[in-house]
């Protein structure tokens, strides 16, 4: 039989009596559920992360994935999950041991708070006739604010007129730039230099620049990128989750904010000043510094998101800190 409730209000309620056959508290976790990595070359890395996260108050644990097909490889990124916390499930495409047009159904199990399946769909065109010497451009960490650049080669065999005509780039950080290496008896070498300007931003650069080539049967080859872009200084956690407090309740959590070398905090501010911070923390220049983070609640229940700023003295742009709290109907 269909409940009538979803699994968010039977969580926030503290009833825990759900219907085993429902599935889609799981589903509403996902806001992407397929993807088409399009044309591919023979050996290109081709991952795509399908995002999951839980905007419950219990716990949730991926327990297992399985793949539909030996040409798609699953994994789990952050099995458990507590109240706002996001994982993925990352689709491998195994371009080293497939050709042609590959398609998966990737099952995704949970076990808890309750059983569910959710299933995630990929397809992709592995080409035989293009190849990447490695297979993706890895970064690998980059301090912020110093600019990078890798280089891949990229292998044709089969036209003789075969040309990269342009490489595009959604990201404003990422550019490439090609140029013909070789060419003759229906083969061709270029070589892809990928820039990662200083401007970028700190976190995980996992992106792809379109190689736009004159075959109209397949005119876009995706190029993987990634790496890391590393700040001056890091916090943690990484998402601050105040807990479930009651209307005029005062709830405390610390945060660890670390650099390089020793800095002193500026301030930490948040929109409203609904977080508050003891100015006076912080001021010692030190590599490490723990701080007290207050919040009191207000009489209006619901969930209470905000942005957390936290400047040093280091020069480097504000650290940005996603903070979260429930606030329960008395």
């Amino acid at each position: 039989m269909r409940r009538s409730s979803t699994i968010a209000a039977v969580v926030f309620s503290g009833l825990f009596a759900v219907s085993a056959s429902a599935q889609q508290w799981a589903m509403d976790m996902f806001k992407v559920t397929n993807h088409d990595f399009g044309s591919v070359a023979r050996g290109a890395k081709a991952e795509f992360a399908f995002p999951v996260t839980n905007p419950y108050l219990e716990d949730v644990h991926v327990a297992g994935v399985r793949s539909s097909c030996n040409c798609t490889t699953p994994r789990i990124v952050k099995p458990d999950l507590k109240t706002y916390e996001t994982g993925a499930i990352v689709a491998h495409i195994n371009t080293d041991r497939f050709l042609g047009g590959k398609g998966a159904t990737i099952t995704v199990t949970f076990d808890k708070p309750y059983h569910a399946e959710v299933r995630l769909h990929v397809n992709a065109y592995i080409r035989s006739d293009v190849v990447f010497e490695p297979g993706s451009v890895n970064l690998g960490e980059v301090d912020q604010g110093k600019p990078s650049e890798q280089k891949v080669r990229v292998q044709y065999a089969g036209r003789n007129d075969w040309r990269i005509q342009e490489v595009r780039s959604d990201n404003p950080h990422l550019a490439g730039q090609i140029v013909e290496v070789s060419r003759g008896g229906g083969q061709v070498s270029y070589e892809l230099a990928v820039h990662l300007d200083d401007d970028a931003p700190a976190g995980y650069v996992n992106d792809h620049l379109i190689l736009v080539t004159n075959d109209n049967r397949m005119t876009q080859v995706p190029v993987a990128v990634e790496g890391r872009v590393v700040s001056g200084v890091t916090v943690s956690p990484a998402r601050l989750f105040m807990g479930v407090v009651k209307p005029g309740e005062e709830v405390k959590k610390q945060l660890v904010v670390r650099g390089k070398k020793p800095f002193r905090i500026v301030s930490i501010t948040c929109d409203d000043g609904s977080f508050k911070v003891d100015p006076s923390v912080g001021q010692e220049p030190k590599e490490l510094h723990v701080v007290p983070i207050t919040f009191v609640a207000g009489k209006d229940p619901g969930k209470v998101a905000r942005t957390l700023q936290i400047e040093t003295d280091l020069g480097a742009p504000a650290a940005e800190l996603p903070a979260f709290v429930v606030i329960s109907a008395e």
